[in-house]
């Protein structure tokens, strides 16, 4: 017996639920060749930044405009005002133009924006482009505290909603697990338009430099311990909700994306794991899957998935106040 891993997430037939996530291993074509090699059944670019867009624009606006009309001698001014810039997101545009014409796989586009024009304008730029699907990447970080939830709530669905209306791409939303209501959230984004929503973003905090007294980005690559908030909310959820589900951070072995699975993912997204043991663990991931799911005696994926979830368990208290008690009372001390 041999169960089929084939899987549908956002319209695309995919041959295994095993997707390499943005990562800086999607963000050249060699490296999504190899990954490609290794059995990905699909790929995620990492993302467009807008802020990086418009950081180049203006530097080249100021570099081309310093001067103009400020020399008598030269009152058109040494350079040249140009009225379009050659700017924008050529390089990126270039790898998923050619991650197209190359890769013989689905190619996902990651967007993370910081206004509505540009979650906008760029959206319908890739979408020209000929990519299969669109997550967007929301990074939003509610640092007013005069902001409230409701508020920062809205600017979640008001966002996706202009996507939505903006490009005909099946949408991932990719989102953070903090918000008071999460369930509700999602079916909220599933109403607005997301196709799937992508559980969960890693939020990553600064480290503070002792000796300079400063603080510093500090990159800290995933672990598998960091499944078990994804899991917990995929089993909530799943099935309760009208999107798809897809498990990301904390994805390094096969039995990592079995419980995923089992909880109601559509597809588990590896990229820590891929970054630091290279494409073939991918190829172990996906194999060990297959031979889990034929030792279980699961004809396919789709027979496993979510028969873990809250409403498959016979007790789903355990996904509840009880596991919470449980959890506290079962340490023993070792001293």
């Amino acid at each position: 017996m041999s169960a089929d891993l084939t899987t549908r997430y956002l319209g695309l037939e995919l041959a295994h639920p095993v997707v390499p996530s943005a990562s800086p291993l999607t963000g050249d074509i060699d490296h999504i060749l190899a990954l490609v090699e290794a059995g990905a059944p699909a790929v995620v670019l990492p993302s467009l930044f807008e802020e990086q867009i418009t950081h180049d624009e203006l530097a080249v606006h100021f570099a081309l405009e310093m001067g103009a009309d400020g020399f008598g001698e030269a009152p058109g001014g040494f350079l040249p005002q140009l009225d379009d810039y050659n700017t924008g997101p050529e390089d990126y545009l270039t790898l998923v133009d050619r991650a197209k014409g190359e890769a013989s796989v689905p190619v996902i586009a990651s967007l993370n924006g910081a206004t509505d024009g540009g979650w906008t304008r760029y959206s319908k730029i890739l979408e020209a482009h000929g990519v299969d699907a669109l997550e967007l990447n929301i990074y939003k970080i509610a640092a007013d505290p005069s902001v409230g939830s409701a508020q920062v709530e809205e600017s979640y669905l008001d966002l996706v909603s202009t996507v939505r209306q903006s490009v005909d791409l099946p949408l991932a939303v990719k989102i953070g697990p903090y918000f008071s209501a999460t369930g509700e959230m999602v079916q909220r984004l599933c109403d607005a338009g997301a196709d799937a929503i992508v559980m969960f973003n890693r939020f990553y905090q600064p480290d503070i430099d002792l000796d300079t007294l400063s603080v510093s980005p500090n990159l800290v690559l995933s672990s598998p311990v960091e499944l078990r908030l994804v899991m917990h909310w995929l089993a909530l959820i799943y099935g309760r909700v009208e999107c798809e589900l897809a498990a990301t951070s904390g994805v390094h072995g096969a039995e990592d994306a079995v419980k995923a699975l089992l909880c109601g993912a559509t597809v588990t997204m590896m990229a820590s794991a891929l970054l630091q043991q290279g494409p073939q663990r991918l190829t172990e991931v996906r194999d060990g899957l297959a031979t889990w799911l034929d030792t279980g005696g699961y004809a396919s994926v789709d027979q496993a998935r979510g028969s873990l979830s809250y409403e498959a368990v016979p007790d789903a208290s355990v996904f509840e106040r009880t596991s919470y008690m449980k959890t506290l009372t079962s340490y023993v001390p070792t001293w």
